[in-house]
């Protein structure tokens, strides 16, 4: 099976649990079957991440409300008619028209898919934001390292990563003991 949230929403029940069926016989996890959108946004919350296959509108809101609403760890693919599609579809979100095939559903599926675990990959690769103070204590866990032990600052940044990794600790966190064992010493 897939591992990957889905979360399918169509406003009839019938078309809803026939998409569900077909996702599932193909080895996705579809985790809720909704049929507005308030209930598509609760089941979203609750899963934390994953995609959203939807039709175009919903008892309670239109598609677009519903990618606006949604969380930001969520795709979207919407199954929709030629004419919506040709009356512009929001950024951001995949498509497939009506009547689909089973393999353009699921090779959209497949893209979004790797869209969010691309998403997932570059935002874990991303330094760590760090407020002013953060930085400000690990410039001057440096400044110690370097005063202490003549080390360059090169060399006491790479000192504070190394014992941060191999510490399990982040470097915030490894400056302040660096803090603290001076203290003591």
């Amino acid at each position: 099976m897939i591992n990957t949230n889905i979360i399918v929403v169509f406003p009839k029940p019938e078309d809803a649990k026939n998409v569900r069926n077909l996702l599932i016989r193909s080895g996705y996890g579809v985790r809720a079957v909704c049929t507005s959108g308030a209930q598509a946004l609760s089941a979203a919350d609750r899963l934390g991440s994953g995609v959203i296959v939807c039709g175009y509108k919903f008892a309670d809101m239109v598609y677009s409300e519903l990618f606006e609403d949604m969380p930001k760890s969520f795709g979207m693919l919407l199954v929709a008619s030629p004419r919506a599609v040709n009356e512009g579809i929001a950024e951001g979100v995949l498509c497939v028209t009506m009547p689909f095939h089973v393999n353009d559903l699921l090779d959209s599926l497949e893209m979004v898919i790797s869209q969010q675990q691309r998403r997932r990959r570059q935002k874990r690769m991303m330094a760590p934001q760090r407020s002013e103070e953060e930085k400000k204590l690990i410039a001057e866990a440096k400044s110690l390292l370097m005063e202490r032990n003549g080390m360059t600052e090169e060399e006491a940044h790479h000192y504070l990563q190394k014992t941060s990794m191999d510490s399990g600790t982040n470097m915030v966190e490894t400056a302040q003991m660096l803090f603290a064992l001076m203290r003591d010493a």
